[in-house]
């Protein structure tokens, strides 16, 4: 009688431990899909900036090469550039997703 209540004892100390791990489980696997989410979301961000980025060295390079042709058929010197900037980074909306700190 004493080896079966002993036993009994570790049959539900056993059940509980069984669903402690189960709930992390779960929870581990809630917190996996939120950081595939947000690293897909990240992905895109880095893409889109790469584009972003080749697109701005193409219109550099363009315009590099139109300056230098005018040189060449035109003698005609232009005025110095104005202090005000062409192109403007957007750092708007288009940001990256927030990383959210998790507890474990």
């Amino acid at each position: 009688v004493e080896k079966n209540l002993k036993l009994e004892e570790k049959i539900t100390m056993l059940q509980q431990q069984n669903e402690e791990l189960r709930a992390r489980i779960e929870q581990n696997t809630v917190i996996t899909r939120q950081l595939s989410e947000e690293n897909a979301n990240l992905q895109e961000y880095v893409e889109k900036e790469v584009e972003e980025k080749k697109k701005l060295s193409r219109t550099n390079e363009e315009l590099l090469w139109k300056l230098q042709e005018g040189d060449a058929v035109s003698p005609v010197k232009l005025p110095p550039a104005s202090p005000t900037p062409f192109y403007r980074c957007s750092s708007g909306n288009s940001s990256p997703a927030k990383v959210r700190t998790l507890r474990r």
